[in-house]
């Protein structure tokens, strides 16, 4: 009787856990798709066709992206095109695609280095500029198939070379630097010090988090307090494209998250006769029912870019000129794994790479110098 009601605790368990995995997913799904309404009512109507089109096979997010690329190529098209110069970019007809070359493609890359739109500056590398012809060539192919325009300039054209860029990470000493930047913060005024009270134990299980699993900034803006298995170490994250997984953490993690949360060791829950607010708690603003591990000052679930802006305030006061972002963290992790295991298939299954070519190519440098100490593993000669 008791292992069946074991049982039933962990299904309903499970079943509630599935339910906040569902709500943050819908949650994230309804921002993207209004953020992609509210872009369209400034595109012209056959983008609109086009989004509707492709709903179905591509994401929302993914649509949102495109449709910041496409409307930075129509704003290129009023800029550059004298036909259109005193049109709105909504008012585009869709001949403006029949219209283009290749001579205009190569011009459009050319513009995407640097310009001038309302005021304000823009630049683009060559990664930025292959993804936004990316989604130009996807548009294309679209209304080519439905026969809407017979014209397809992109393919005559050389795509940009994307090139490799060089890892960034933190070294040790900038590992501790980072992690005494949050215990002693510096050049704070005594508001930004009240504030940073209310933050520091949550901000430290952060960066912890990002330090010792290497997980995705969106995984853990995802985060409940629910996916938390303190028995096990493991956190449950949604990966790219939904997927579950499980990240086991090591003590370091466990004591930052027992020490945000109000957990004492061997426990498994909050400790109700503690009087004293935990730290969570205390960022909570009565809002009991909020499920959310990192939470923000209003004591709703932190945004990724509130993440970002938080790790970012904590790198500058480090002696440090790199631009460190979650994402560098998150190779600081990598690199530090491949380097205690030159394990390449490990690193890709405990970054969620779905493809291990793409942990090959970011740590390919690392790989040849595993190759060049390989070459001196056998000694030939006694030493004399």
């Amino acid at each position: 009787m008791r292992e069946m009601q074991v049982l039933r605790n962990n299904i309903a368990e499970i079943k509630v856990r599935m339910i906040f995995m569902s709500e943050y997913k819908e949650t994230v799904k309804k921002q993207n798709i209004l953020a992609l309404r509210a872009l369209l009512k400034e595109m012209p109507p056959f983008c609109t066709d086009y989004f509707r089109g492709i709903a179905s096979s591509t994401l929302p997010r993914t649509q949102t992206g495109y449709c910041r690329d496409i409307y930075t190529f129509l704003q290129f098209i009023i800029m550059r095109n004298p036909l259109y110069k005193d049109y709105q970019i909504k008012d585009l007809p869709l001949k403006v695609l029949e219209e283009m070359t290749p001579a205009d493609i190569d011009e459009y890359l050319e513009h995407l280095n640097y310009y001038v739109f309302e005021g304000t500056e823009y630049r683009n590398g060559e990664s930025a500029k292959a993804r936004k012809l990316s989604a130009l060539s996807n548009m294309y192919s679209f209304f080519n198939k439905r026969q809407a325009v017979s014209n397809n300039p992109l393919t005559a054209v050389d795509r940009p070379k994307v090139h490799d860029k060089v890892i960034i990470t933190l070294d040790q000493e900038q590992i501790f630097d980072l992690m005494d930047a949050v215990e002693s913060p510096t050049n704070m005024t005594d508001r930004q010090k009240k504030f940073h009270n209310l933050t520091m134990a949550r901000d430290r299980a952060i960066l912890t988090s990002f330090l010792g699993t290497g997980m995705r900034v969106s995984e853990l803006a995802g985060l409940d307090i629910t996916d938390i298995d303190f028995n096990n170490q493991t956190f449950r994250v949604i990966r790219k494209g939904g997927n579950e997984a499980y990240i086991y953490f090591g003590d370091d993690i466990r004591d930052a998250l027992c020490y945000y949360l109000g957990i004492q060791e061997n426990q498994e829950e909050p400790n109700d006769e503690i009087k004293s607010l935990s730290p969570r708690e205390s960022l909570l603003k009565g809002n009991d029912e909020e499920k959310a591990l990192f939470l923000s000052l209003r004591g709703n679930r932190m945004a990724v870019r509130s993440i970002e802006v938080m790790v970012k305030k904590y790198c500058t006061m480090i002696n440090t000129n790199k631009k460190i972002t979650p994402h560098k963290l998150r190779s600081t992790y990598g690199t530090a794994l491949y380097k205690e295991t030159g394990d390449i298939y490990l690193v890709a299954d405990v970054l969620g790479h779905k493809d291990v070519n793409t942990t090959k190519k970011h740590y390919a440098e690392m790989t040849n110098d595993n190759r060049k100490r390989a070459a001196n593993i056998v000694t030939l000669k006694k030493n004399t």
